[in-house]
């Protein structure tokens, strides 16, 4: 299976298949519908009610679960991630797709590309990294393993249940 996703430079879509092409200060969206444009507001304005935004975005720290009633009214939730050690994003993430959140959930900050992949089993669809990530790299992180051992927000079925049906 090929590893699609959209790169977006300042203004420019390109579609690849990973490649020779760093990508440098991109949003990697592995989505087919538009980017989202707004910028995000923080989970404190948006819940004060001082905004109709539809982005928000989370910080290490701040509970998920508070967005829950709202979900419908957004089309971005940008979920921060201050350093790569930092894993409480993972559980908003799960927290909000388990929830039914359909929109955009992006991944924002420290972001490694080693960590995509588990970033993608969790409900992340969208990166905004602040260092760059080679194509050729991310690529090989998405094929180096071939099964997942145990299910996540994802559907793909964990190996000991195709072992076991």
């Amino acid at each position: 299976m090929a590893l699609r996703f959209s790169v977006r430079d300042q203004g420019d879509r390109a579609t690849a298949e990973g490649g020779d092409r760093s990508v440098t200060d991109s949003l990697l969206r592995f989505r087919t519908d538009e980017a989202h444009d707004e910028p995000a507001i923080t989970l404190d304005s948006f819940l004060a009610g001082q905004s109709n935004a539809t982005a928000v975005r989370i910080e290490a720290g701040d509970d998920a679960r508070a967005l829950i009633p709202h979900l419908g009214q957004l089309a971005l939730i940008e979920v921060s991630f201050p350093a790569f050690r930092d894993g409480r994003g993972y559980s908003a993430a799960r927290v909000l797709r388990e929830a039914g959140y359909t929109g955009e959930l992006r991944a924002a900050g420290d972001v490694l590309v080693d960590q995509l992949p588990l970033m993608r089993r969790c409900g992340f669809d969208s990166f905004a990294p602040h260092a760059p990530i080679d194509e050729a790299v991310l690529k090989a992180s998405f094929e180096r393993y071939d099964h997942a051992y145990q299910g996540a927000a994802d559907s793909i079925v964990p190996v000991w249940k195709l072992r076991h049906g």
